[in-house]
């Protein structure tokens, strides 16, 4: 049978599967693939679905995306913006409405370069609109009020801030006439 010009794909995940040290039944039974399938694909014979590429990507705990672009099915540029939306949705640290925020900058900064966006996982416009705007117009991205519309001046707070957004006291002092909780 003739190469179908997927031998560099069938390269890169044998070497991904050693890498993962499992065998190639290991690796077909984890993907659900059959083991004679799998070895055509990486001899370069077999040319695979994005289903059975993403199947395999999961098995082999790595981006489904590179393996599309390997396989012809994604172009590079393509690959580049998932991947990195993929990164800021699955960053444990920040929370949803600053995934939101992030996307929608980097969508703005991406607008603005003349790169076509995919869509938004949110359509109505709010205020981070004009926070990339001004952001990626050399503001400085601390004058935006968070969660506001009508572009007024945030309140600026000197000192530390703590995850949930409240001042921290790093004396540990209470101010004055303030309860401990009971």
């Amino acid at each position: 049978m003739a190469s179908l010009n997927v031998g560099n794909l069938g390269e890169y995940l044998r070497e991904q599967r050693r890498n993962a040290q499992l065998s190639l039944r290991q690796l077909a039974d984890a993907a659900g693939v059959s083991n004679p399938y799998l070895s055509q694909i990486e001899r370069g014979l077999r040319k695979p679905s994005a289903e059975v590429l993403q199947q395999v990507a999961k098995a082999l705990r790595i981006s489904a995306e590179t393996l599309y672009v390997r396989a012809g099915i994604l172009d590079e540029k393509e690959r580049d913006e998932l991947e990195t939306r993929a990164v800021i949705l699955a960053d444990p640290s920040i929370n949803e409405r600053q995934k939101q925020v992030l996307l929608q900058i980097y969508e703005s900064f991406r607008k603005e370069n003349g790169f076509v966006t995919a869509p938004s996982e949110t359509s109505e416009p709010s205020a981070t609109d004009a926070y990339a705007s001004s952001y990626s117009n050399g503001a400085d991205p601390g004058s935006a009020q968070d969660g506001a519309r009508d572009g007024a001046p945030a309140p600026t707070a000197d000192g530390p801030r703590t995850a949930g957004g409240s001042d921290a006291n790093p004396e540990g002092r209470r101010p004055a006439g303030e309860q401990p909780p009971s």
